[in-house]
């Protein structure tokens, strides 16, 4: 098993920025502090190049943020004030699960300690994503034949509408979100398949659906590759999350991922997703928590 990591990437935000970035560092020193993964099992991601991001991104896009010229209003939509950091950051990020998605197709299992950067699209950043790690890692390996089919298993609170948009006329990509569906975006894209939680869904609710569709999604998709954003902000602690998901909750979901994936053979990469929890301490719990059940199936 190994990891990609991008948190000595540091990005400057200003004083009360809500995006807790330091969750990044926190969760990679809890998984080594308690032995779920040993030093030698981590790599440091390294930056995609523009080339690269243009398999899924518009030029125009690529070249303003290169340039650093968006706009106030590209720079709203995306969450973050543009520096030089932000940029080296998105690019380690994508790196990370690109290298994670290569990782996994020869061992079975990778994993990218940042990453799940669903919200963005081919032509914009959005909701503290800049550029698409999930659509990357995809586009690219079905373009080099590493694969003939990705699924990817979007459990954040909210949308992969990037994701979703990126891919609506791909048909060897199946994308499969699970969101609240009075939460952020809120003018959603169409996966392949979406299923919308109530304000309020708890542990029973969430996992019964998630029965009911995740082995059908697995069936229809016949994935040689399973990209999985495993976002923690359905937690009850969470401020933008609004369900009710304990931390068992969660490690019971991120359990029925992965023992479909064991039980078909079919290599995963995980991204950390979303998570907003105050104090911090409960997002980071739960992203180790998913990385404890990643190692519990794959070893």
């Amino acid at each position: 098993m190994r990891a990609w990591y991008s948190d000595p990437y540091e990005v400057p935000l200003p004083e009360g920025h809500r995006f807790p970035m330091a969750k990044y560092r926190l969760v990679r020193e809890v998984l080594l502090a308690r032995g779920v993964l040993a030093p030698e099992q981590l790599e440091l991601a390294q930056p995609v190049d523009e080339a690269t991001l243009a398999v899924v991104h518009d030029r125009a896009y690529l070249r303003a943020c290169f340039e650093g010229t968006l706009d106030e209003a590209a720079l709203r939509r995306i969450g973050f004030p543009w520096s030089e950091a932000l940029l080296e950051r998105s690019l380690a990020s994508a790196g990370g699960t690109l290298s994670a998605a290569r990782h996994a197709l020869v061992h079975g299992v990778g994993g990218n300690l940042a990453g799940g950067t669903h919200h963005a699209h081919a032509d914009f950043g959005s909701g503290y994503c800049v550029f698409n790690d999930l659509a990357v890692a995809a586009a690219t390996l079905l373009r080099e034949g590493a694969v003939e089919r990705v699924l990817v298993v979007d459990l954040d609170v909210h949308q992969g509408d990037g994701t979703a948009a990126i891919f609506r006329s791909e048909p060897r990509v199946f994308t499969f979100s699970m969101h609240g569906a009075k939460n952020f975006p809120f003018r959603k894209q169409v996966s392949t398949r979406d299923v919308e939680l109530p304000d309020g869904c708890d542990d029973a609710r969430y996992l019964g659906l998630l029965d009911e569709h995740l082995p059908e999604v697995f069936e229809a998709s016949a994935p040689s590759l399973v990209l999985y954003q495993a976002g923690v902000d359905a937690l009850k602690e969470d401020t933008l999350g609004r369900l009710h998901l304990s931390h068992e909750g969660l490690r019971a979901r991120d359990r029925r991922v992965f023992d479909l994936c064991w039980s078909r053979a079919v290599p995963v990469v995980v991204t950390l997703g979303g998570g907003y929890a105050r104090p911090i301490d409960a997002t980071v719990e739960a992203s180790v928590g998913t990385w404890v059940e990643l190692r519990r199936r794959f070893g």
